[in-house]
């Protein structure tokens, strides 16, 4: 998985843990004060207080940013796949047909597709419920049946004809 996964998911935890301080460092001030502490000692306590506190406004704020992010890049993602739909399923076809004319089982099909689709042998296995090493095997199939020599091949097979240089912009 990706570093940002990790740190999305890690990022509600870290939030917990600091409204956890927060709120303990609170009521140990409460008691202190209570007590006639030192007020070097409060004021030590007040600090670590106000920088649990920003910490906690620091991260709802990145939590924040990361889900309008997220929601404007799913945005993005379905209006480019509305735009384009039609080229889309096209070029599925299009890979379908090649891999017919390879001889390809389905589950070749298969793992060809999540190959294209950048999946890791792991990813794919957990994909499609079987051992990596199964993948492996039938990504091997893929490149010998097709006469490619590997996964980046079998991308520009598909992709070269489409990536053709535009126009220049201004």
């Amino acid at each position: 998985m990706s570093d940002d996964v990790h740190d999305r998911r890690r990022l509600p935890a870290v939030m917990a843990l600091l409204a956890v301080i927060a709120a303990l460092i609170a009521w140990d001030l409460l008691l202190d004060y209570g007590e006639g502490a030192d007020w070097r000692h409060v004021s030590i306590e007040l600090a670590v207080l106000a920088a649990a506190g920003a910490g906690l406004v620091l991260l709802w704020g990145r939590l924040e940013r990361t889900r309008s992010d997220l929601a404007a890049a799913r945005d993005r993602a379905e209006e480019w796949q509305r735009q384009n739909r039609e080229l889309v399923r096209g070029l599925g076809i299009a890979i379908e047909n090649q891999f017919a004319q390879w001889g390809l089982t389905r589950a070749e099909s298969e793992v060809g597709l999540l190959l294209l689709k950048g999946l890791s042998h792991k990813e794919i296995a957990a994909v499609r419920d079987t051992s990596e090493r199964t993948i492996r095997e039938q990504a091997r199939a893929v490149y010998r049946k097709s006469g490619l020599s590997g996964r980046s091949a079998l991308s520009a097979f598909f992709l070269e004809d489409l990536l053709v240089p535009g126009e220049p912009r201004e």
